[in-house]
């Protein structure tokens, strides 16, 4: 389904029609604005060849999802089951049966014969590569001229053809170089017979292809007029967040539009979103710190049983286009405007950053929730074991409509009734991620595996962080308990640990960009009217908190913003511990680097026995993904210190800057919990939940420490066996060179 602009009524119950609908063989195109009833039909037109269409309009309802949805793609035979039908299928795409033919194309035509080395023939005359090669060859050339290879020997004169003949040349090896790279950058996909065959394959073993392709290639398809598809994340989420963006193909369409060689670029950003994503199971093993498995060959053959599950729906959202160049310009004229004037690099980089946070922010905007993740979200947000099924399909209803009030979209649910909607998306989960207790008054369903279901919880999170971050810095006094009175918070400081908060995660979330003191008072004012706050103004100062019937509703709404943020809070908790094995066990070793990979796997490894001893609430806390982003986050705010070589075989190595080293008691040589590590710590933990499972405290403190210390005395230990390792390997070559210079000596005299 597609959607391009959002609907007119974000409060409404109903779910509002997509742009395109596909049911079976059937396309309907809605008007914007139509919105679905509850009992539909629908007037149909042929198309030619294989599809049929119609137009609704706002008056005329739609066709019932629940009479008339389809899958997209019906069950494929497999090879080991059924050979004979699997290579009749794989005949009907070659041979281009009905739909499969590919014989419509839309937009430039690209699966001919021939266009391979028509589109290899424009990228190499294109001026930009001519004008590199020529500046190449011309370095090259005055190189050798200092070196003297352009001077004839009579009168000591400048040889003007011979310099011309090697430029030439040159030029000829370096246009030969380009050729043979352009050759490989271009896929060969002329055959229609071949794409037919790819497409199969596609379809069935759910591989993807990638080609990288220069600045000259990309250059050319833009001029030339041809869709070209990014991933602005460059990888796909192992977390369910929008990553940062990656500026490589950004900055080649940036540069292809300043320089003028390219008028124009359409920029349309695509939000793609599925029920059940297949790899979230390969996708935990990696974050648990297990090495991510080589695809074979055998795995990519096997790979089709896995069509035998039940995977839901995919949903893909297209945000409306906007013009590269009428971005460029704004930007442009802002900076004109900013009193301190920017370098021109300084202004690329911004203009870069700028436009690929856009990106991302346009994919928020159109992308919904699906079933799947609402169901995931209720059960990872909720105090108990489990939830009835009618709670679960209550809280479900509550949750889109929270979705639609922040601006955001609920999957289009064909006008079927929530408890469907629900059972569905427990039947694609499945028994592995969600549990029923059966044989109660009710059913009830509890989360199996909270670490998966998290991948399904983030993909709402991004609509509710600057609710969930207040929740966090508010629950610094709710903690305490003791009433009302005592569970109030000033403005004050209430802004400053939403600050520090909001620091903390600025490489995990992607932030509204109204500033974080207007984006908190718009965030307290709707906590407010939504009754989940109260705001006090007193001579004294403002104050915030809990709204009397949010308590009388036992803090549901509240405690769902918490639940959302706190395995956050606690993965950074557990980065800060984690810098604290850093700490030289002894004066000698204060100037000692430590293997930064071995520091995060020992953090994860610290964060697992955190978690089986009760230390640690959330086991996706322990999270590759987040640990390193946080140590990136430690290492921008000057608590450590990485070093980087250009050399990859030699890896990254960290320590604490001096002023961030704790101190050790003399007495005992422990690592002591004060300072200013520890206070930083001390003041995400103010955020943490505090259970029946968990207390902070002074026995809890010393457990923790001991762990730590022990984790961070095997780092140095490790680091004294490498330098140790590598001291005597430094020997051993000086040894060898010694004896080979010697060797060399004595045979010289032999010879003379």
């Amino acid at each position: 389904m597609i959607r391009r602009k959002r609907s007119s009524s974000t409060s409404s119950r109903k779910s509002s029609a997509p742009d395109i609908s596909i049911l079976g063989n059937q396309v309907t195109i809605y008007p914007s604005g139509y919105t679905e009833s509850s009992a539909p039909s629908t007037t149909t037109s042929s198309l030619p060849h294989h599809a049929s269409s119609s137009v609704a309009d706002d008056s005329t309802p739609s066709t019932s999802a629940s009479a008339e949805e389809q899958p997209l793609l019906e069950s494929w035979a497999r090879f080991r089951t059924s050979p004979f039908d699997f290579l009749r299928e794989i005949s009907v795409y070659i041979s281009g049966n009905g739909w499969r033919s590919y014989d419509r194309v839309i937009g430039q035509p690209v699966f001919y014969s021939g266009f391979s080395e028509h589109m290899k023939g424009m990228v190499l005359a294109s001026p930009m590569l001519r004008n590199k090669i020529a500046k190449l060859a011309e370095g090259r050339v005055a190189v050798e001229e200092r070196e003297g290879l352009f001077v004839v020997q009579d009168g000591g004169r400048r040889d003007v053809p011979g310099r011309e003949k090697r430029r030439r040349e040159v030029e000829r090896q370096l246009g030969e170089v380009a050729a043979e790279m352009t050759d490989g950058m271009i896929c060969k996909m002329e055959s229609k017979r071949f794409i037919r065959g790819a497409y199969y394959l596609v379809t069935q073993l759910l591989t993807r292809a990638y080609h990288q392709g220069g600045e000259s290639y990309i250059d050319t398809m833009l001029r030339e007029g041809f869709n070209l598809e990014c991933f602005i994340e460059g990888g796909r989420s192992r977390t369910g967040k929008l990553l940062p963006p990656k500026f490589g193909i950004l900055s080649f369409m940036v540069d292809s539009v300043l320089s003028g060689r390219v008028e124009d670029a359409i920029v349309c950003p695509v939000s793609a979103q599925y029920d059940k994503v297949i790899e979230v199971d390969s996708y935990i093993s990696e974050l648990l710190g297990q090495p991510k498995k080589k695809e074979s060959l055998q795995e990519f053959l096997s790979a089709s049983s896995i069509l035998s599950l039940k995977l839901g729906r995919v949903d893909v959202r297209f945000h409306e286009p906007w013009s590269l160049r009428s971005f460029i310009a704004q930007q442009q004229d802002r900076h004109s405007r900013v009193s301190q004037p920017m370098s021109e690099q300084d202004q690329r980089i911004r203009l870069l950053r700028t436009m690929g946070y856009k990106v991302l922010s346009n994919i928020n905007d159109v992308s919904v929730a699906m079933p799947t993740a609402l169901i995931g979200t209720v059960l990872l947000t909720l105090r108990g074991r489990g939830v009835g099924r009618s709670e679960l399909v209550r809280r479900v209803d509550w949750l889109s409509e929270r979705v639609r009030q922040q601006g955001g979209r609920v999957a289009h649910f064909g006008g079927l009734p929530t408890d469907v909607v629900v059972q569905r998306g427990l039947e694609v989960l499945g028994p592995g991620l969600v549990g029923v207790v059966e044989g109660l008054p009710e059913d009830t369903y509890y989360a199996v595996d909270r670490f998966q279901l998290s991948f399904y919880r983030n993909m709402t999170i991004h609509l509710f962080i600057s609710e969930a971050l207040v929740s966090a810095a508010l629950y610094t006094k709710v903690k305490l308990g003791g009433g009302p009175e005592n569970e109030r918070i000033s403005h004050e400081v209430l802004l400053g640990q939403v600050l520090f908060l909001s620091r903390l995660f600025r490489a995990e979330f992607i932030f509204p960009t109204e500033g974080l003191e207007a984006n908190l008072e718009k965030t307290l004012q709707g906590l407010e009217a939504d009754d989940v706050i109260k705001i006090t103004r007193q001579d004294d100062g403002v104050f915030v908190e809990l709204s009397d019937s949010e308590r009388r509703r036992g803090r549901e709404n509240y405690d769902f913003y918490c639940f959302l943020i706190w395995p956050f809070i606690e993965s950074a908790w557990l980065g800060a511990i984690s810098l604290m094995m850093l700490t030289p066990p002894t004066e000698d070793e204060k100037d000692t680097w430590l293997n930064a990979k071995r520091v995060q796997d020992q953090a994860q490894i610290l964060g697992k026995t955190l978690y089986h001893q009760g230390d640690l609430e959330y086991f996706e806390s322990v999270n590759k993904e987040t640990l390193k982003n946080g140590f990136e986050q430690f290492q921008e705010e000057g608590i450590i210190i990485v070093t980087k070589s250009k050399d990859t075989r030699i890896p990254a190595t960290v320590r604490l800057v001096n002023s961030w080293v704790p101190r050790r008691d003399t007495e005992t040589g422990r690592i002591a919990a004060e300072g200013v590590l520890w206070d930083f710590a001390e003041a995400i933990s103010q955020s943490r939940r505090e259970g029946k499972n968990r207390r902070d405290g002074t026995t809890v403190t010393d457990r923790v420490m001991s762990l730590v210390d022990r984790s961070g005395r095997s780092l140095f230990q490790e680091a004294a066996t490498a330098t140790s390792a590598q001291t005597h390997e430094i020997d051993e070559r000086t040894g060898s060179a010694k004896k080979g210079r010697a060797r060399r000596k004595e045979k010289s005299r032999a010879r003379l």
